[in-house]
This record gives C-alpha cells, sequence and structure tokens, in this order.
C-alpha cells in the first residue's frame, strides 16, 4: 500500500499540485494511525496532509478515486438467484471452456470467462491485458474517454458479443432451458458494462502512472522516429519536427533526381517499332512516353484521434510541394474544410498550426462519407488522369454512411488511390471500421504509425507519381 501511495503522491505532483517531502511523510504516519481498510479515513487522511488550497480539491478527489476508489469488479454469476441448477452450472463452465478456446486472442478468451462465469479478472491478468495497449503520456482527465475506448477497440472487445451468441447457441442445442439461457445472457451483458469500466479506470490509471514517471534524456533520434505518434510528449514532437524538415529535404533531393530522369520519358516499344519501320529496323529511331507532371490531392482526417499523425503528415507531404504541378488540400471532420490557401500562404509549419486551431475536432463525429459526399459535389473537377488522391484516415464513420458511390466516383476519375492509415489491418473492420469496404478502391493502403513509417509512405507515394 505504501507504494500506492507514492504513486498517488506522484502523480498529485505531475497534476500541479504542490506536495513537499515533509506532507508525503505526513501522510504516511497519519495513515499508520488510520488505517487503510476504511476509505473515508483514508481520503481525509490524505487530505488533511496533501491538499493545502481549495482550487487543489478536485484534482485530489478525481486521482483519489482513480487510485483507491471501488475498482468496480462486483460481476454476477449467472446461478445467482437459482436461474441455474448445479448440474447446470457445471455443464455451462464447460463450454464456456471450449467457446473461449476458439477467440482469437488469449485476452479475449480471459474477458469472455469472466463476463459470463462472473469472475473478476486478476490483477495480473488485467496488467496483461493491457500491456498492448499503449496511453498516451498525458494526465488531462479530458483524454481518458477515449483512450478507454481505443483499449477496448484494441482488445477486440465488441467480439465478446459473437463469442457470447455461439455460448447460447450450443447451450440451446444441448438442451439448457430459456429461462436459463435468458439468465446467463442478462448476466453476461451486464458484467460486459463492469468489465468496460473496469478496463477503462485502469487505462486512466496508467495513463496517470505514466505522467507522473520524470521525464530523462531526450531519446535518441532511431528511437524517436520509431516512437508511436500517440505516445509522443510535446518535447519529442517539437524534436520529431526537426525530424521532419530532415526527412523532407532528403525527400525532394530524391524525388526531383527522378523527376529530372523521368522528363526523358520512359521508352516506348510500341512507338519505338513503328517508327523503325520506314527503315526496316537500321538505324532505331527510339521513341519515348511523355512525362505528365503529377497532380495531388489531400483529404485529411483532423478528428481527435488522428490530429497528432494529420500534423506530421501534412507537413511533410506539404514540403515537397514544389514536386507537383498542383497539390490541393482538405481537411475533414464530419464537414469538408478547403486548406490549400493555409499552405499557399505560409510555411508548411506555420500552415499547419494555423489549420488544427482553426478546424476544432472538440464535439464533432469523424463522417468521412459526408465528406467525400461533399468533394463529389464541388470538388470533382480538380481530378483528371495526371491526379494521385492522398486519403489519411482511420475509416470510421461511427457507424455513418461510409460514401462509397462517392469514393467510386472518385477512383474512376483519378490516376490511383493512395490511403495512409494509423491503424493496424488487425483493426480493420472492428467497431465502425468501415476500412475493408475502402480497400477495393486503393491503389495501395500505407499504415503510418511513427514518422519512419510515415517518411516511407511518402517517399513511395511521390516516387509513384512521378
Amino acid at each position: 500500500m505504501d507504494e500506492r501511495i507514492l504513486e498517488f503522491i506522484a502523480a498529485l505532483r505531475a497534476a500541479g499540485l504542490r506536495v513537499s517531502v515533509a506532507e508525503s511523510l505526513d501522510a504516511l504516519r497519519a495513515l499508520e494511525h488510520t488505517g487503510v481498510a476504511e476509505p473515508g479515513l483514508l481520503r481525509g487522511a490524505l487530505r488533511a496532509t496533501l491538499v493545502k488550497e481549495r482550487a487543489d480539491l478536485p484534482v485530489f478527489e478525481r486521482l483519489f478515486a482513480l487510485y483507491f476508489g471501488n475498482n468496480g469488479i462486483s460481476l454476477a454469476a449467472p446461478d445467482d438467484g437459482g436461474a441455474l441448477s448445479t448440474a447446470e452450472g457445471a455443464h455451462l463452465r464447460r463450454v464456456v471452456e471450449e467457446v473461449a478456446a476458439t477467440a482469437p486472442t488469449i485476452p479475449l478468451a480471459w474477458l469472455f470467462t469472466a463476463i459470463v462465469n462472473g469472475e473478476p479478472l486478476r490483477e495480473a491478468q488485467l496488467d496483461a491485458l493491457l500491456a498492448g495497449v499503449a496511453p498516451p503520456e498525458v494526465s488531462a482527465a479530458i483524454f481518458e474517454p477515449w483512450m478507454a475506448r481505443r483499449a477496448l477497440r484494441e482488445l477486440q472487445f465488441e467480439r465478446l458479443e459473437a463469442l457470447l451468441h455461439d455460448l447460447l447457441e450450443r447451450l440451446r442445442a444441448e438442451g439448457m432451458h430459456t429461462q436459463a439461457l435468458e439468465a446467463i445472457a442478462r448476466t453476461a451483458r451486464q458484467n460486459q458494462e463492469v468489465q468496460a469500466s473496469q478496463i477503462g479506470r485502469a487505462v486512466a490509471l496508467s495513463m496517470q502512472r505514466r505522467a507522473a514517471v520524470p521525464r530523462g534524456a531526450p531519446l535518441p533520434r532511431e528511437e524517436l522516429i520509431e516512437r508511436p505518434f500517440h505516445l509522443l510528449d510535446s518535447g519529442e514532437r517539437a524534436a520529431l519536427r526537426s525530424e521532419v524538415v530532415r526527412l523532407a529535404a532528403h525527400l525532394r533531393t530524391r524525388a526531383a533526381l527522378r523527376r529530372r530522369r523521368a522528363r526523358r520519358g520512359a521508352l516506348d516499344p510500341r512507338g519505338t517499332l513503328r517508327a523503325s519501320l520506314r527503315y526496316a529496323g537500321v538505324p532505331v529511331d527510339l521513341r519515348r512516353r511523355r512525362w505528365l507532371t503529377p497532380r495531388l490531392v489531400i483529404l485529411c482526417d483532423l478528428s481527435t484521434s488522428m490530429r497528432e499523425v494529420a500534423g506530421f503528415m501534412l507537413h511533410l507531404v506539404h514540403a515537397l510541394h514544389d514536386q507537383v504541378r498542383r497539390a490541393r488540400a482538405f481537411a475533414y471532420i464530419a464537414e469538408l474544410y478547403d486548406i490549400s490557401a493555409d499552405f499557399n500562404a505560409a510555411r508548411p509549419a506555420e500552415a499547419v498550426a494555423t489549420v488544427l486551431k482553426r478546424i476544432d475536432a472538440a464535439y464533432t463525429c469523424t463522417d468521412l462519407g459526408a465528406a467525400l459526399q461533399q468533394f463529389t459535389r464541388h470538388h470533382l473537377h480538380t481530378l483528371d488522369r495526371r491526379t494521385t488522391i492522398l486519403i489519411l484516415g482511420d475509416g470510421r464513420n461511427n457507424r455513418s454512411d461510409p460514401g462509397l458511390a462517392h469514393l467510386r466516383q472518385i477512383k474512376d476519375r483519378a490516376r490511383q488511390v493512395i490511403w495512409f492509415t494509423p491503424e493496424s489491418p488487425r483493426d480493420w473492420g472492428t467497431g465502425d471500421s468501415d476500412m475493408p469496404a475502402y480497400l477495393p478502391f486503393c491503389n495501395s493502403v500505407h499504415v503510418v504509425r511513427n514518422l519512419r513509417q510515415l517518411a516511407e509512405a511518402v517517399e513511395h507515394l511521390v516516387l509513384r507519381m512521378v
């Protein structure tokens, strides 16, 4: 418990409260007299020794509930109230094990077993569940609900319903009566809500622990460019912007060299044969295909979950604007915004900051389908056979119309459609993701979770356009 108290004090300091070493010792001495078994006494002792100003009370209360509040682990067993007999309970546990074995991941099998049997996850299991879910190193409470939803999505939490359906069908086929099946389904769904709350609390606690860790020396460049965008702190973001400038200069050099070579044109075998017929093939009159200056149109998702990667991508792509004949940029959340003028009037870094400030994502849900509809209605004339469409987004529409018919119009008119997404393929099609429906309309899809992947994807984009 002493370790938890010290973590709590570190979180208070990270949140801006002034807590001295002497006050920390006072808190530990107070707990020697009050104990930690009674939450009310624990809260009173810590509040009396650690909080000096009334303005700090809301922060203290929020963090106390996070570190010492009820764990939220109050799962009901399916046989509570006598809905299942002893034999039916044993039968249920056996079938649960069989269905859990079909789960796509071990963590999902743990979750399924817990919600059906009413057995809460152990601390070690919960830590293992969240080992692959990395929250950002921030402590602001505004990010906690979003990171909790992200964690549930990465854990494929929505698949629990499909596993529960399989369980009920097996039990029905094996003769379990309807009343017992209804009790199992009702209890499992109640437990699922409790389990989601527990995971959300664990994610929030993990965020606070990360925020309370003192910053060390700056990361080496190789580690920095491999660091996922959503884990960057303010210092790392600033360092990464300088890397963006360096990488942009490197990509411009490569693109310019490729462009000079392309001006000569690619050898046209058919044209060469036709032109050489007049000489019976001697000499050979070489013909080359005419090089067309490429055009680029960007559709960029600026919703809360995409803003970090969007800022770096816009900076990197627009640093290469002189390698294309015409570059148009559009941002969207639910509405489509033409941001081309921002980049024509300012340097990329300044333009990105202006765009992110002007387009507020706080209370807007992503709707790519609506943005595609607006693009085809007002900007379809900007596309031709030279145009590459670059879409940056996670393909999530909050269960709105994905706008596939509009993307088909764009695909038919443009030269190619390239998609950048920060989500791994295992998340495509989960929850409200429409990414699998978009794939047939894309010439290529690139996962961009860090600067290295983003630079490689942009280099591929530029070289394909030339």
